[in-house]
């Protein structure tokens, strides 16, 4: 009898942890910048979390990567975690809304799909309806105050999700480690590269980081990094990729919902509007993988 049978609270945990544990992590990185310096957080976040998960793998007995896989990983790990969830971090340092940094981030499909025109995939004609309604998503997403308050945010974040995007792409044709090693060597190499960039950048701590900070790291690093990477990894095994990979549709809400809750945010009108269209967008790109035969997942997909 397949697990996902003999265990269904165990499949209905792992699908929570995903919605909602990835869905809240904009709001625990907007609490924590509140008292980190942006790249200092999220590469101490990433070295420890990653380090906590090599040294587990290890000692489980894991070869270590070699060097090429180092340098493929290093390279995924840039895209991803520097570029990708550090340009998060930062834009919602700049001020944009971690509900509005989720929606942004729903993006990724449709920057995927474009990528992979450069890898030779061809699109269907659903597919490409879902990346011009997707486009006509960020455009009313930028008509929205709250990135219209943040110029350097909104170009940050629309980095962040096409890095995360192409990343995910190319990493199909790298040869990464084995299985959970590839997303801790991408952490290691990610979350250091993000420690320099802070070095480089001048950001100095000015006072040590308040509780709520503390344990906005700590959350980001012990959930958002590890338990919900777990989960992706349990869903990849008893469940169709395209069903393990519908958090793009709820993260968006689920951010929303607890940045109006817990943080006071203000989501406008044309905020609103966009986020139906994109998420349809995201709905329409999904649909023809239901018909697909299980493919490789995206090592880009499991490091938020």
């Amino acid at each position: 009898m397949p697990a996902s049978r003999r265990f269904p609270l165990l499949l209905i945990g792992a699908f929570l942890a995903l919605y909602l544990v990835w869905g809240s992590t904009y709001l625990f990185i907007r609490i924590g910048v509140a008292s980190w310096p942006p790249l200092l957080m999220a590469g101490v976040r990433f070295i420890i979390a990653g380090g906590l998960l090599y040294g587990f793998l290890r000692w489980r007995g894991v070869p270590a990567p070699t060097w090429a896989q180092w340098r493929s990983a290093g390279a995924i790990g840039f895209l991803l975690l520097s570029c990708g969830n550090g340009g998060v971090t930062v834009a919602e340092h700049a001020g944009v809304a971690s509900g509005v940094a989720a929606l942004a981030i729903a993006t990724v499909p449709l920057f995927t799909l474009v990528f992979g025109l450069l890898f030779g995939q061809r699109n269907s004609r659903l597919e490409w309806a879902g990346i011009l309604l997707g486009l006509l998503g960020i455009a009313l997403l930028n008509f929205g105050s709250n990135l219209q308050a943040s110029p350097l945010g909104a170009a940050l974040i629309l980095f962040a999700a096409a890095s995360w995007a192409f990343g995910s792409v190319w990493s199909k044709s790298l040869p990464l480690p084995a299985g959970p090693m590839a997303s801790a060597a991408e952490m290691l190499v990610g979350g250091a590269v993000l420690l320099l960039g802070s070095a480089l950048s001048g950001e100095r701590m000015t006072q040590m980081p308040s509780a709520a900070g503390w344990g906005a790291l700590a959350y980001l690093v012990l959930f958002g990094s590890i338990l919900a990477f777990s989960a992706y990894m349990y869903l990849l095994k008893h469940v169709r990729p395209a069903a393990a990979t519908s958090y793009a549709y709820v993260n968006p809400a689920v951010a929303v919902l607890l940045g109006i809750v817990f943080a006071g945010e203000h989501i406008g009108a044309e905020e609103c509007l966009a986020m139906a269209v994109i998420i349809g967008a995201v709905v329409l790109i999904g649909l023809p993988q239901w018909r697909k035969a299980p493919v490789r997942p995206l090592q880009g997909e499991i490091c938020k």
